[in-house]
Parts: structure tokens; sequence; C-alpha cells
């Protein structure tokens, strides 16, 4: 099941793709795609409306917004693919590093992403996100954490490198910038992922091919990645876990880099999830 959110920014009502691909509204039968209906009973109900083909269709004109009304928080993985290692000059982790991202840096999959106030060095980041759907505190081990897997969708983990890595050598501040987590379309329910270790991703620039990954060459994967989150905090329903992004981005090229300027367009891709385009503007 594809499940999204339609309509002008803070008037967003939930919706979902049925299997003939037309947009139907769930507004009749929930009120918000957030925390409450991630960890209820509501999945299933939605699951049969909208396979039973009666629901009323949703404006196909609409913005999209974000797939999940405003997360918790924001878990990401840096350096989880070792050709991005490589290409910062990092060492493959011997554990998964974690950083967080502030939660308000969430917008649609093709809103504005704005280039913050001072900033020489901003970065685009095509990567799967893992949506949690049960609260996931001390796993036990990687098996448990596909039962805490509500879906998948694109994020754009945006940022800014000089902040991120030269103003005090805190990874946040440069993370956490406004518009820097573009997210969407959809949340495509992890029963209709089989395998998220199977994922082609893309990300473009102006139309040139920048990052070209697939999530099997992830250096710690979702189970591993959700089982060691659980460990030093507890994950509840509609938390984000952004999980890594290949090789390609602008940090890891030669001298001048090709860092995001206003008037670029960002353009993302991963196989089943859908994409993103996004227009760069200045704060």
């Amino acid at each position: 099941m594809k499940l999204l959110r339609v309509g002008a920014v803070g008037q967003e009502r939930p919706a979902a793709l049925d299997r003939a691909g037309r947009l139907v509204d769930l507004s009749g039968l929930v009120s918000e795609i957030d925390a409450a209906f991630l960890g209820g009973d509501g999945m299933a109900e939605v699951r049969a409306a909208v396979d039973g083909g009666t629901l009323p269709e949703a404006d196909p004109t609409a913005r999209i917004g974000a797939p999940i009304a405003r997360p918790g928080k924001i878990v990401c993985v840096g350096l989880n693919y070792s050709d991005h290692a490589a290409e910062t000059g990092a060492k493959p982790p011997a554990e998964p590093v974690l950083f967080m991202k502030a939660p308000n840096t969430v917008v649609g999959p093709n809103d504005q992403v704005l280039i913050p106030r001072g900033s020489r060095k901003t970065d685009w980041e095509v990567e799967l996100a893992v949506v949690i759907g049960r609260t996931a505190r001390y796993l036990a081990s990687p098996a448990e954490a596909w039962d805490c897997v509500a879906g998948y969708t694109i994020a754009n983990d945006v940022s800014e490198r000089e902040f991120q890595l030269e103003r005090g050598g805190q990874w946040d501040k440069g993370k956490s910038c406004e518009t820097f987590n573009p997210l969407g379309p959809w949340l495509v329910t992890a029963d209709e992922v089989p395998d998220p270790q199977q994922l082609g991703l893309r990300c473009s620039v102006n139309g040139i091919l920048r990052q070209d990954g697939n999530t099997k060459n992830m250096i710690f994967g979702v189970a591993e990645i959700v089982h060691y989150v659980s460990q030093f905090m507890v994950l509840e329903p509609g938390d984000l876990i952004n999980t890594g992004t290949p090789a390609g981005v602008a940090l890891g090229m030669p001298e001048p880099k090709p860092y995001l300027r206003g008037g670029d367009v960002i353009e993302l891709e991963i196989d089943g999830l859908g994409r993103q385009r996004q227009p760069v503007g200045t704060a």
C-alpha cells in the first residue's frame, strides 16, 4: 500500500494510491498519517477500504506533502556505504555512526530546498528512509526489527558541509537547517518491499546523474540499524531513520566541487518508492 498526504502546507489530508493508481481520500477513515495511526490498528482498516474500491477520489493535482506528519525524531546513519566513506576520506565504520536531524527539516518531496544564509557548501544525499511503526526498545536481535518497520520512503538528507565539518565538529548543525529533509512521495508499506537491501537509488542535479547506488551495498542493513539504534534510544511509531547515502555527493568530488546554488534542481528516485524533484532557492 502506498500512503501519502496531499494539500497545501499545513493542510495536508491523508490519501493512498489504490491498485489502479487512483488517488483516494482517506480523511473519512483517519485524521492523519502520524504516530497514532502507525502505532494503532488503523492500517488494516485503511488497507481493506483501499482494496474495496469505494473510497472517494482525492485531487490528483494537489501538492504532495511528506507522507508522515512531523516525526518525533529523525535518526541518521553516516558513512553507511563503503564507496561514500571512501570518497570522503573516512574509513568504513566498525559500528553505525549515528546523528540526529531536527524533525522540522521535513518538507514535501517536491518542495523547495533553501540554501541557508552564509552557506557555501550545501550538498545532496539520496537515502532510503525507514518509518517506524512499533516501539523498538532493546531489541534482542536484528530479526526482531522487521516487526517494527511500518514501511519505507525516500529522503534527501540535504547537508551543509562547512556547518557540518568545519564549525565545531557537530554534524547536527550541518543537517538541521530548514527544508533539509524532503520526504516522500509515498510511504510504501513494508509488505510491498520484499527486500529493502535490493533497491537502486539515484540522484541527479540539473539533469546530471550524480549518485547511482544500491542498498545492497549498505555496510549496515535495515534490520541491523533498527536493532542497533534500539540499544541506545527508544524508537517510537512515526520516527524516521535515514539509512545513509552512496557515493556521488559534492563533498567527494574534485575541486571546484559542484555544491548547490539557487536555481539548481535536484531529482531523486528509489526503485518502487517513487521520485522527488526539488528546486533550490535561498533562505
